[in-house]
């Protein structure tokens, strides 16, 4: 079932997506090579520690142990904080959410560690582009699949694949809701767009195959081919004024 929100719960979920964008944004600082990805944690648990209204949503979520997910290079997904450096020419996506007042915000975004190849700058342009193109579909009496289509088609235009098996969500009180949203699909299908509709819109796209496996801690998804990933995400509300992005900043 798709749960409408409101004005005062969009302004929950406001609050809570751009908290965490900020720390998003924040942690751009600390993304250089000699650095290990679980300074990238403790940086995230630092900044959550001055905001006392702030709650990670990802900690303890299904078991997950951490706050921040960072997916370095093949990683696509829920990449684990730990002694791993990162290097000059990694690129590494960084997942954080937070909640406020029991309403979830959600997040992502891919940094480049010093010098990258083109090949990864192509990769990271394309999906951050494929975002706002899949953001531009969202409006009243829109089909969900037209998001997803938007996605598909220009980050295959340059040559990328979609992941397909995991997709963007629903939001609210929950940190997935109703409904899923592929990065791909066939425009004019899927469900009406409707005000009050809150949607974690995030591309996850592969500089090679879309085929990935799970690493063997359970939960970090990375590409079969061992080829890079990138992935960028947004809190999406559809107000009376149209599509705002709650995670900007």
């Amino acid at each position: 079932m798709i749960v409408l929100k409101n004005a005062e719960e969009i302004g929950k979920m406001r609050s809570a997506s751009r908290f965490a964008m900020e720390v998003l944004v924040a942690l751009k600082k600390y993304v250089k090579a000699d650095v290990r990805t679980s300074d990238l944690e403790a940086a995230c648990e630092e900044m959550l520690r001055a905001r006392s209204d702030m709650l990670a949503a990802f900690k303890g979520y299904n078991g997950f142990p951490f706050c921040l997910c960072v997916s370095v290079n093949d990683e696509v997904v829920h990449g684990m904080p730990s002694d791993r450096m990162l290097a000059d020419g990694d690129i590494v996506s960084l997942d954080f959410g937070a909640i406020y007042k029991g309403f979830y915000g959600d997040a992502a975004v891919t940094y480049p560690v010093g010098k990258v190849s083109e090949d990864s700058q192509r990769l990271m342009k394309a999906t951050r582009e494929s975002l706002y193109k899949g953001i531009e579909e969202v409006r009243e009496g829109a089909r969900l699949h037209d998001v997803s289509h938007a996605i598909q088609t220009h980050v295959e235009a340059e040559g990328f694949s979609v992941v397909r098996d995991f997709v963007g969500h629903g939001i609210g009180r929950r940190l997935h809701e109703e409904p899923q949203i592929p990065n791909f699909g066939t425009r004019g299908t899927g469900v009406r767009l409707r005000k009050g509709m809150v949607l974690a819109i995030e591309p996850m796209i592969n500089a090679g195959g879309s085929d990935i496996v799970i690493r063997e801690n359970g939960w970090t998804a990375a590409t079969r081919d061992g080829k890079v990933s990138a992935h960028f995400e947004h809190t999406v509300a559809l107000t009376e004024k149209g599509a705002e992005i709650l995670s900007a900043l």
